[in-house]
């Protein structure tokens, strides 16, 4: 029989022939045979298995095996030995090397055909050994599949304990050492069969195992992240991501960035090749493992190694987007990447090239899955050419290839990039008290309180809220770095790009703070806001000068204006409407004009002076300061420096100090309306204060008025809440809570239309006594005189309040709430329909409610707010009061506010301007600088971690009783803040 099996070797046969020839010989299994022609019949079928030329030849062998083990069972066994197994597996079978994927074969045939005999045990004894040691040897795919199909047909063969664990480690080592050499479609599916069927081994061995898993990952890791140059590992260890419970990556991961035996280079190794498994086609969860350690990695700090392998990767990751198997996965990790590297446009940049060619191969392709695709990167797209904006030579070519597919809404590219930046990522690994790493949920930066600088905070933050102010500042062209502007613009450009939480505006300090300030002392923000404007207006005053002495050169000038046409363009490029307009731009944004006439009630006499404006300083009616200033406050708000109030001399005093109380309780809330009517309201001049006329040649009697004739496009108020205690001597604050309407009413004068002629005077009578005086000039104060027809009613949207926290002029807190210019003039800032000064609607239900669309800086805390907060402010907190308030005219919505010309996406909401290479190279640079201080201080404590203590300052009124404070000032006089009107500049 073994003769005939044995010409089945030679070729001489036909087909037909060689399947009888096999029929009969299987069908002479079941008769008697010799043990001796057993034994000489395995050997045939085992030549035929192992040396077979063909496939047909090794069937026919496994055919007979099986016929003759089964009917002769102990002649196999005795065949089948353990030493006949382990010489297979050690030396091979004649010329057949050991490593030959056909020995495994065979044994797996053989234990199947031994299941049931008791000498299988031993068999498996042996091959759990053997198994150990051919992983060790670092076989080839081919042969590991195959010893993956017999482990885990017989699982009695896979090592066990902590064999069991060092083949988990050897085969994941050894799964490193795949490579596919071969481009043939046929065999690369065959390679990653064969990769599949040694993964699903591990995975199994995992599940029954489970302290098998971590030190598997361990190797894992430990071969991604060798730099041995020598050696480089297959990306066939992508297949072993998928079989990775999800749920152990937060452990894994904390564990990989928190090792301080981790170095750099070997982390930066491993996140490079675990960008590399996204070409891995069947792979799952790569890219969920791959943005678990990107994050990972933000949130301990580590962005040098960030920065390191998005630039070098992420070319590869874009180019995987070609390949629909992997292109899922390839778009999670690109979006990532990109949107987390916010500091600098670099990493996006180098992917701009490959935008259009991919897009028009989306398009092309018609396929749903595509277009659903294409929507989700265009989308990406726009959000970064939202942030880097600037470059419109890199962006045209890609608006026009995206033009006619969806466009996300300016919110959510907000609400994205302020998610997906590194320093968003939390870090809760970290010890110690949390610290804000990035920019708060608002997007927007705050600013770093030097040592009582708060007076200054909240004026710039007031100033970057004036978007159109903004919008111009950072537009301009400026030569040099000395001027304030350009200090200001630099300052501007950091509010509106830097990763930090909160920006430290040294610089401008330095350059912006009057000579008269102490360093490190509490100072008045409203006096800071004069002198800031106009240090700004003269600056470019001046400049304008040296331009006119130079006319016969053209020249732009420092402020980026040509000398002909000096008025700045829009971010649009449409010019200013007046090209001979040689006014500043603080002149064209804040500048108003105001007119004192005083009329001679004896001569009819009228002389009038105008003066500019850059804000408007409102008195409280002096019948509200006597009592909010006086001493029936201070039983209520007590002392001002911390001392004990003073007790009434009798119960008669004390009742009459509640009564007063209480009526006081029952008047009407003030307005800023009553405020500004107060303000423009006539006033008697007699007496101490009389009137010395030129035309009569002495003190007469006189009646004041103010108008304003040129109403500013931002109007600056300042309310007068540090008033001058007589009595005491000292300044004291007034409580008072003063509503703040959405919208004000401002008459300004026409300039066409002149003031009609003063009324005869009355017939000479004896001058009344003082008490008389005092009430007809409170009398026309409370009352204004004037008269609808001269003047036209011009409508503000508020934008910013600043609020002074505190209880008198010797210490305190400034804060600010805000509000862009997208958001004002909305038809959630309702009109009362008076004529007169906007009301605050008290029924929720008579009109929507003002959207919470405000901000609150306080210092380098910044947090959403509403309009009611902003309102209510004093009701709650009764030492918070509003004391500057910035409205903005409201027939500017839809166009630039200095300019006038329209805004740029006619909504209403000018873009922002484009940021010059300057600019953009300043904030580039610190935002590197920033990702480096923060790596440097998460390592820094994680080495003091175990013996560290800290403790923490939380924000808030940080400006209280500071040394040598001049405390904020109440301003001066009746009139407005001008340019040059140092006597306005009250301590």
């Amino acid at each position: 029989m073994d003769k005939i099996l044995e010409g089945l070797i030679s070729s001489a046969h036909t087909l037909p022939v060689k399947k009888a020839i096999v029929k009969k010989v299987v069908e002479a299994a079941e008769k008697d045979v010799g043990t001796e022609e057993c034994r000489s019949l395995f050997s045939v079928t085992t030549r035929l298995i192992l040396l077979g030329e063909d496939a047909f030849q090794k069937q026919v062998g496994f055919q007979v095996l099986e016929a003759y083990a089964r009917y002769h069972r102990s002649e196999f066994e005795t065949f089948f030995s353990k030493d006949f197994v382990l010489s297979l597996l050690q030396q091979g079978y004649e010329q057949l090397d050991h490593k030959d994927p056909a020995i495994v074969d065979f044994i797996h045939c053989g234990l199947r055909l031994l299941i049931s005999c008791p000498a299988v045990l031993e068999l498996f004894a042996a091959v759990q050994v053997e198994a150990l040691r051919t992983v060790c040897e670092r076989p080839g795919p081919a042969l590991c599949a195959r010893l993956a199909a017999l482990l885990s047909d017989f699982v009695q063969c896979v090592p066990r304990d902590k064999a069991g664990i060092l083949f988990c480690q050897q085969l994941v080592r050894t799964i490193g050492y795949f490579h596919c050499l071969t481009s043939q479609e046929q065999e690369l599916g065959e390679y990653v069969a064969h990769v599949s069927k040694v993964a699903t081994l591990l995975q199994n061995i995992w599940k029954a195992e489970p302290a098998a898993l971590l030190p598997s990952l361990q190797e894992v890791f430990a071969i991604i992240s060798s730099t041995d140059p020598s050696f480089e590992p297959s990306i066939a260890l992508a297949s072993l991501v998928q079989h990775i419970p999800v749920q152990m990556i937060t452990i894994l991961i904390k564990s990989l960035t928190t090792d301080q035996n981790v170095k750099d280079a070997n982390m930066t190794k491993a996140l490079c090749r675990m960008i590399d498994w996204l070409s891995w086609p069947l792979a799952q969860h790569v890219d969920t493992w791959v943005i678990a350690l990107l994050k990972g990695l933000a949130a301990v700090h580590k962005f040098t190694i960030l920065i390191d392998v998005t630039l070098l990767k992420i070319e590869l990751v874009f180019n995987r987007l070609w390949y629909p198997i992997v292109r899922g996965g390839a778009l999670a990790v690109l979006s990532h990447m990109l949107l987390s590297f916010q500091h600098s446009p670099e990493a996006f940049h180098l992917v701009i090239p490959h935008v259009v060619p991919l897009v028009r191969s989306l398009q092309a392709d018609k396929l749903a899955t595509s277009k659903a695709f294409l929507f989700q990167f265009t989308e990406l797209v726009h959000c970064m050419m939202y942030q880097y904006s600037g470059f419109p030579d890199l962006y045209d070519h890609i608006l026009e290839a995206v033009k006619d597919l969806p466009k996300p809404s300016e919110d959510k590219i907000k609400l994205v990039l302020n998610q997906s930046a590194w320093t968003s990522q939390f870090n809760s690994c970290a010890s110690g008290p949390p610290r804000q790493a990035g920019k708060s949920e608002t997007g927007k930066t705050g600013l770093v309180n030097l040592g009582n600088t708060c007076y200054m905070n909240s004026i710039l933050q007031t100033l970057f809220m004036a978007t159109d102010f903004r919008r111009h500042v950072l537009s301009l062209r400026l030569n040099g770095s000395g001027t304030l502007m350009k200090k200001l613009q630099m300052l501007f450009a950091f509010l509106a790009h830097t990763q930090r939480a909160a920006y430290a505006p040294r610089n401008f300090l330095e350059v912006s703070r009057p000579t008269w300030f102490n360093s490190g002392s509490q100072q008045d923000c409203s006096e800071y806001l004069r002198f800031l404007l106009d240090r700004l207006h003269e600056e470019e005053k001046t400049i304008q000068v040296l331009e006119s002495a130079v006319s016969s050169v053209d020249v732009v000038d420092s402020l980026g204006r040509d000398a002909a046409a000096p008025a700045p363009p829009d971010v649009g490029g449409a010019p200013s409407p007046k090209s001979d307009d040689r006014r500043t731009l603080i002149e064209r944004t804040f500048g108003g004009k105001l007119v004192t006439g005083v009329r001679c009630t004896h001569c009819d006499g009228v002389s009038e002076k105008e003066e500019p404006f850059t804000d408007l300083s409102l008195a409280f009616c002096p019948s509200r300061d006597d009592d909010k200033s006086g001493e029936v406050k201070a039983p209520l708000q007590g002392s001002v420096n911390g001392g004990g109030g003073e007790t009434p001399a009798s119960a008669s005093e004390e009742q009459a100090s509640t009564t007063a109380l209480a009526a006081e309780r029952e008047e009407p809330p003030l307005s800023v309306p009553d405020l500004v009517d107060y303000f423009l309201a006539p006033e008697i001049l007699d007496r101490d204060n009389a009137y010395f006329c030129g035309k009569c040649g002495g003190l007469r009697r006189a009646e004041r008025t103010l108008k304003v004739t040129a109403a500013p496009e931002y109007l600056i108020l300042t309310l007068l809440r540090f008033a001058y205690d007589a009595k005491c001597h000292v300044r004291r604050k007034i409580l008072d809570n003063v509503t703040i309407p959405p919208r004000l009413r401002l008459p300004v004068q026409r300039p066409a239309a002149p003031s009609p002629p003063a009324a005869p005077p009355a017939p000479a009578s004896p001058p009344p006594s003082e008490p008389a005086e005092s009430s007809e000039n409170l009398a026309k104060k409370l009352k204004p005189s004037r008269q609808d027809e001269e003047v036209q009613s011009v409508v503000y949207v508020l934008g910013s309040v600043v609020m002074h926290s505190g209880v008198s002029s010797e210490s305190g807190h400034y804060y600010s709430y805000g509000r862009d210019r997208a958001a004002e003039g909305d038809a959630d800032d309702q009109k009362d329909g008076s004529g007169r000064g906007e009301r605050v609607r008290e029924d929720p239900s008579a009109a929507p409610a003002v959207a919470d669309d405000w901000l609150l800086f306080n210092d380098s805390r910044v947090t959403f707010a509403s309009f009611q907060s902003v309102q209510n402010i004093t009701s709650r907190f009764p030492k918070d009061t509003a004391y500057v308030l910035m409205y903005r005219k409201q027939e500017a919505a839809g166009r630039d506010a200095v300019t006038g010309s329209a805004a740029a996406n006619g909504s209403g909401q000018s873009a922002e301007p484009p940021l010059q290479k300057e600019l953009l190279d300043a904030i580039i640079k610190d935002n590197k600088l920033y990702l480096q201080e923060q790596e440097l201080n998460a390592r820094t404590q994680a080495l003091q971690a175990p013996s560290s203590s800290c403790s923490f300052r939380p924000d808030g009124s940080d400006d209280n009783n500071p040394p040598g404070s001049c405390g904020p000032s109440g301003g001066g006089g009746g009139g407005g803040g001008g340019f040059n009107t140092i006597s306005r500049l009250v301590f």
